[in-house]
Order: C-alpha cells, then sequence, then structure tokens
C-alpha cells in the first residue's frame, strides 16, 4: 500500500510566525501558512482546510467504490467539506465536519442513493481518522 508523505516548516511564534506546508506529490510546494490564514482569512491555507479537502476527495472516490459494488457508476459526485476548529478543553480542537455530497447517478433510487451516501461517510478511510463529529446532507441530482 502507498504512503503519501507531506511537510511543513514554521519559524517564529503563533501569531507572527509563517509556515511553508509542501507534499511528496508536489501538489502543493512551499504552500504558505500562519495564524492569519488559520485564524484571520488571509491568502493562504490551513490545516482545516487541508482537512477538508482529504475528506471531501477520500469521500467521493469511496463513493465511487460503493457504487461500483452496486454496478452503478456515478456521471458525477460533487463533495464539499466544511471543518470546524473550537476553543475545547483549555486548546483547540477540530469538532466537526460536515459533507455536502451532490451525486448525479443514474439507476439508483432515493433510499439507495442514502444507504450508500452513509455507508461511505462510515467507511471512508478519512472519516475513519477523524474523531471530530460527522454530518452529512446528501442530495441526488436528476
Amino acid at each position: 500500500m502507498p504512503v503519501s508523505k507531506a511537510s511543513a516548516v514554521w519559524k517564529g511564534d503563533l501569531k507572527s510566525g509563517k509556515g511553508h506546508i509542501s507534499t511528496g506529490s508536489g501538489a502543493l510546494d512551499d504552500q504558505p501558512y500562519g495564524f492569519n490564514t488559520r485564524f484571520e482569512g488571509a491568502p493562504g491555507t490551513n490545516p482545516e482546510e487541508l482537512v477538508g479537502a482529504a475528506h471531501a476527495g477520500c469521500y467521493a472516490m469511496a463513493m465511487s467504490l460503493g457504487l461500483g459494488e452496486r454496478d452503478l457508476k456515478a456521471e458525477e459526485i460533487d463533495t464539499r467539506a466544511k471543518v470546524t476548529l473550537e476553543e475545547k478543553d483549555g486548546g483547540f480542537a477540530v469538532t466537526k465536519v460536515h459533507l455536502d455530497v451532490e451525486a448525479k447517478i443514474s439507476g439508483i433510487s432515493e433510499s439507495d442513493f442514502q444507504e450508500v451516501a452513509e455507508a461511505t461517510k462510515k467507511n471512508c478511510p478519512i472519516s475513519k481518522l477523524l474523531t471530530a463529529e460527522i454530518t452529512l446532507d446528501a442530495k441526488l441530482k436528476s
């Protein structure tokens, strides 16, 4: 099985320090992040945004697997993740991830779609990684 790699370099204190994040694939190469990108909306990325992207991507791929097990293929699976960072127990924690999914799939009933969507939420590898509450709104597009 593959092992994915990423790195981060941080310089300075929490509020004025700066960091850069890179991925082994090169998809991110010295992408800036810092307190201002995490808490103040400044340009750049932050760890929660990257977790959201990973969860959305993983969910869409895992749903395609679940559909394939039913001999179905999606025309499109559009997944968006909202990751909530909150103060908790004297620190910060990712407490919630909400997934919004819209999929176009021929030949599936609404009940079967919801069953696949819920199973995917439970079984996608990134969902299994997270201890945060994961919620889901899944809509079947016609």
